[in-house]
């Protein structure tokens, strides 16, 4: 499974006609997948169009939740940010006074979530895990109540000029993040964020499973803004074919760009602990990663000094098993072999969230995992500042409407 699993992935980021050759068993397994991917995936364009004709011509209904919906997703698998992103906005939120409600399904054993869920501990953020979110978030409001964007000052301050100041004024959901929410169409948004992976933006151009699009790029169209992560792990060369590709679809769209900045390491047994990225210099690493991106990871570590570098890679989401803390065991003595010297293992926080526990039977080696934050890389007049004066904007935008329909509704009822 996992060998088709990587043909399908190569197939989807290559041209067909470009496969690669010198694997005559990978070779033979991609020609032999293609005929049933073409298939499935003009399957799938059909049923996303008679999905979106049920959805226009009012057969499926879409919620309103009662709060400002800020949607965060992406048009191919996997390595798009958005879970940085979610946190990103979690935080502005939260220092802001508000109390955000992050909307999350909790796919492929929850790892994501986790994350999310360590790294706001101290916020006032809430998270509902749930693959029905409009139930999820009902469920949340019932808990802990909501603000009415018609009549609530704290929103309105969100949306003025000045700083409302740190810390969280009420503990009311004032706004709600989807996370991964770009394809969920059965809730209403407010603003619709649409990540880009950089590295790797649109593959073969194809619908899942022969390509990696979920959606047509088309679906552009919808977004308010569009962010293109891993920014500063390509040429500028690349950036601006991405920029223009954005562009043709949708002219006035604004883009930012991102990365994800290595901030420091913590030890498997003891996430407490903060180690300096220095502790690379000079080492011998083994990248083990079940992510995405494997190769933002990879090249991140590369760039804080270690001696030599060397890697695993699973594919996204993928549980380790057994036999995989096995291989990786003796992929480790003979580094140690080759190199003289016990090798460090680096993981992501993505696969320590996942199962924390089955990477401690890699004892006597020790395992570090790398920790990381989005931050906007600043382009021609869009930075970090800009970013947050848009989305106040556009979140102004929304709430106007809201209270206009608020004032309309009081005046029928009347």
């Amino acid at each position: 499974m996992e060998k088709i699993k990587r043909a399908v992935n190569q197939i989807a980021y290559t041209d067909t006609k470009l496969m690669d050759l010198s694997k005559p068993n990978l070779f033979f397994l991609q020609c032999s997948v293609i005929p049933f991917l073409y298939l499935s995936s003009a399957l799938y364009k059909l049923s996303l169009y008679l999905r979106h004709q049920l959805y226009h011509f009012g057969f499926f209904h879409k919620h309103r939740l009662p709060v400002p919906v800020i949607s965060v997703g992406n048009l191919t698998w996997g390595g798009n940010g958005k879970t940085p992103m979610v946190e990103f906005l979690a935080r502005w939120l939260s220092n802001a006074g508000i109390s955000p409600l992050i909307l999350t399904r909790g796919y492929a054993g929850g790892d994501e979530a986790r994350m999310l869920q360590r790294h706001l501990l101290n916020t006032s953020t809430k998270i509902g895990i749930g693959v029905n979110r409009a139930a999820t978030a009902a469920q949340c409001f019932e808990r802990f109540g909501y603000l009415d964007p018609c009549k609530s000052m704290c929103l309105e301050g969100l949306c003025s000029d000045k700083s409302i100041g740190l810390g969280s004024k009420s503990d009311k959901i004032g706004v709600v993040i989807l996370d991964d929410g770009m394809q969920h169409w059965s809730l209403s948004r407010d603003l619709e964020i649409v990540m880009v992976n950089g590295i790797m933006p649109w593959g073969n151009t194809c619908l899942v499973p022969l390509g990696p699009l979920r959606e047509p790029l088309s679906a552009l169209q919808r977004a308010d803004i569009a962010v293109v992560h891993h920014a500063d792990l390509v040429s500028d060369q690349e950036l601006k074919v991405i920029e223009a590709t954005i562009r043709e679809l949708k002219q006035t769209l604004p883009i930012f760009f991102t990365r994800l900045a290595p901030s420091c390491f913590f030890n498997v047994k003891d996430c407490d602990t903060k180690l300096p990225l220095r502790v690379m210099h000079n080492m011998i690493i083994l990248c083990v990663s079940a992510i995405g991106s494997a190769n933002a990871f990879v090249w991140a570590i590369e760039k804080v000094g270690p001696a030599y570098v060397d890697r695993m890679d699973f594919m996204d989401h993928y549980l380790f098993q057994k036999k995989d803390i096995e291989m990786i065991l003796e992929k480790l003595r003979l580094l140690q072999k080759d190199y003289g010297t016990k090798p460090v293992v680096v993981v992501t926080e993505k696969d320590y969230d996942r199962d924390p526990l089955i990477l401690n039977r890699l004892d006597p080696f020790v395992v570090l995992v790398l920790c990381s934050q989005l931050e906007i890389v600043p382009s021609v007049g869009n930075t970090e500042v800009t970013f947050q004066i848009l989305l106040k904007q556009l979140l102004k935008i929304s709430i106007s409407i809201r209270s206009t329909v608020c004032k309309q509704s009081f005046r029928i009822c009347r």
